[in-house]
């Protein structure tokens, strides 16, 4: 997932941070602000969806 992150927004991101964690979370994060819970959806993310989801706050940022 952080190859793809990469290739699509390889200009935006300035840094990613992997923390590893127990207790079946996953949880993706763009300037602090939460995108994705496999906590809260109770299923994990596919790419497609994580990608859309930081495009999303991408565009936020820049309007």
């Amino acid at each position: 997932m952080t190859g793809a992150l990469l290739n699509q927004y390889e200009q935006q991101i300035e840094s990613i941070t992997l923390i590893p964690s127990d207790g079946g979370r996953f949880e993706v994060s763009a300037d602090n602000a939460l995108v994705y819970s496999k906590l809260k959806t109770g299923r994990h993310a596919e790419i497609g969806e994580v990608l859309a989801a930081i495009g999303g706050r991408i565009s936020k940022e820049n309007a």
